[in-house]
This record gives structure tokens, sequence and C-alpha cells, in this order.
């Protein structure tokens, strides 16, 4: 299995497809670079897309420490300049999103553009902070299956979570959530207590595009309005029927917004 150590930490991740640009997926919290399955199907067949697992999640090691954001964008920025020999196209869902609205806005020469999908440019809401600490409170002694049901309510939207055709969707996907140990709990705490980043969006000037699912409820549709009112330049599309985990929920219409941003891209090279 391909591994990497950048910025101290070994990183699982996986290339696929040889075409002459390069995407690189950032997945959310308790999740893993599998996660963009569907993306990966069809983007490599043009481009070079990377996913990874960021430090102790996925396949990645666990670290003692570094789950702070700055550190994690520091992680995305090392692995970016040992597996690309220019810059790349960036796509950062939720937690993967404060990674890439970081890079942006840090280190413009390593991005071509910018996807952010259901994320926030802002420090994670007071009145929320009690409810995920308490939640990890309960990972850490019982582990991710004792909060996997009330976790899908937040990661994944109504349509999804009640569509009986999907039922085997969510029992895959509850049971990737359950895969998550203990250790896990590092990773949730970097998320709570993550500063924002709003102040800085100002500076980014990479075509950026902000994705957001209408039932999206951990990172809901104001927040990608915010961002995208702030980026100059950026485009917004909301997705209809769509939750916190877009990629997985409708991966048909993340895909086709996605390869029309990046034939737009594209065409503004020329």
């Amino acid at each position: 299995m391909p591994y990497l150590t950048a910025n101290s930490a070994e990183l699982y991740y996986e290339s696929t497809g040889n075409g002459p640009e390069t995407i690189v997926f950032s997945h959310g919290l308790l999740w893993s670079g599998h996660m963009f399955r569907e993306q990966v199907a069809v983007l490599s067949r043009q481009y070079r897309v990377i996913t990874y697992d960021h430090r102790g999640q996925g396949k990645s090691r666990v670290t003692p420490g570094g789950y702070d954001m700055d550190t994690l964008y520091e992680d995305a920025a090392g692995l970016i300049e040992q597996l690309s020999d220019g810059p790349v196209h960036f796509a950062g869902l939720s937690m993967g999103g404060f990674i890439g609205m970081r890079l942006a806005a840090r280190r413009p020469d390593l991005l071509r553009s910018l996807i952010l999908l259901k994320t926030s440019a802002d420090a994670e809401p007071v009145e929320n902070k009690g409810k995920y600490r308490t939640l990890n409170t309960v990972v850490r002694w019982l582990g991710t299956g004792a909060v996997a049901k009330p976790v899908m309510k937040i990661m994944f939207g109504k349509t999804f979570l009640n569509d009986p055709a999907r039922t085997r969707d969510y029992t895959y996907w509850a049971n990737q959530l359950k895969q998550n140990k203990r250790s896990i709990v590092r990773a949730v705490a970097g998320v709570i207590d993550r500063k924002g980043v709003y102040e800085e969006l100002a500076s980014i000037t990479l075509p950026t595009v902000v994705l957001v699912g209408d039932e999206d409820v951990a990172t809901v549709p104001a927040k990608a309005r915010r961002i995208h009112e702030a980026i100059a330049g950026s485009r917004l599309i909301v997705v209809p029927g769509a939750g916190h985990s877009s990629s997985v929920e409708q991966p048909e219409a993340v895909n086709q917004a996605i390869t029309a941003f990046l034939s737009d891209v594209a065409k503004m090279a020329i």
C-alpha cells in the first residue's frame, strides 16, 4: 500500500489515472479518501486523481499530536509537493475544505483551483461544541459503533436516510463509520477546537467553486454562501437532495459540477 511521510506524518494515499492534470481529494471527518470513490471512477478517465487519508484517520498512521487544522494543512502541502510536479486542483469536503482554504490562501503556488464541498470558514459554533464533545466522550469509552446512528443523521441528508432503495448504501457507510478506532477522538477534537479562516478568504484569487447540499445540517447552506461572497469570482452550487456527504449521496450531480468547473478553468488558461 502506498504511504509517504509528510510533516512527520505517515499518510496513506491512492493515485488513479494518468491525465496531464492532477486533482487531490481531501476527505471529511470520520471518513477516508474512500468517500470519493465515485468521483475517482469518473474523473480518473481524464485526470490523475489522488485521494489521501488525514493523519489518524483511514489507513494513515496515528500520531501523538498534530490534529489541528494548521498542522493538517502543512501535511497536505507536503503531500502535494511530493506527489505533483506542478499545481493541483484541490477538492476538500468539510474537514478537507478547512485544509483547502488554508492552502489556497497561504500556498496558492501549490493549487490551480479550489473545490469546496460542504464546509465552513468559521470556527465550530459554540452551540454545537457541547453535543460533539459528548459524542466524542462516548467514542473514547465505547467506540464509534455506539454513536453511529446519531452521527449518520449529521453526515447524511433526509433524502438519503429515508430512501428505502438506499438501505444497502446506508448500511455500507454506517459500517465504514464503525471501523474508526477510538483514537479518532483526536481528530474530532481538532475539528471541534479549530480556528476560523474567514478573514483569509479575501486573499484567495484562485478559481473556486463552493458546493453545498440543500439538506446539509452540519454546515448549512448559509455557511457556503458566506464563503462564496468572501472569495471574489467564486461560484456557488446547491446540490438538491444532498446532506453533508454529497459525494456519496448525489455522486452524479457532484461529478457533473466538478467536471463543468474544471472545464471552465481549462478555458481560462487558454
